[in-house]
């Protein structure tokens, strides 16, 4: 079940990225909406336009996929420092409370 989630989880990020690329390109480049089929030089500047993007795109991945392991390896710290100072503060309230300078011993218990 897990598989099939992350499949779709991929597939919407694709569907998201192609369309805020369709939508980019079409507000650079679509400049005369009185014809059914693109001129040649809307045609043009709109496969310019997704090749940047799609270049632009994989310099993204590439350096996300080089600095995640930093990213992982950092947070793994942050996490483990952070359940230490938990697990010590847990200890010191597992304590018995110290008495009051000046009171006796046991002296709340009562019998």
């Amino acid at each position: 079940m897990d598989g099939d989630q992350q499949q779709l989880r991929n597939l919407r990020d694709f569907l998201l990225v192609y369309n805020k690329m369709t939508e980019i390109c079409f507000n650079r480049c679509a400049s005369n909406l009185n014809y059914r089929n693109l001129i040649m030089e809307e045609e043009q500047c709109l496969d310019r336009c997704a090749a940047k993007l799609i270049r632009s795109n994989h310099r993204l991945m590439a350096a996300y996929v080089e600095q995640m392991p930093t990213i992982v390896q950092r947070r793994v710290v942050d996490y483990e420092s952070k359940t230490e100072v938990g697990q010590s503060t847990d200890d010191e309230h597992l304590q018995a409370p110290s008495p009051k300078p000046g009171s006796p011993p046991f002296s709340s218990l009562t019998i």
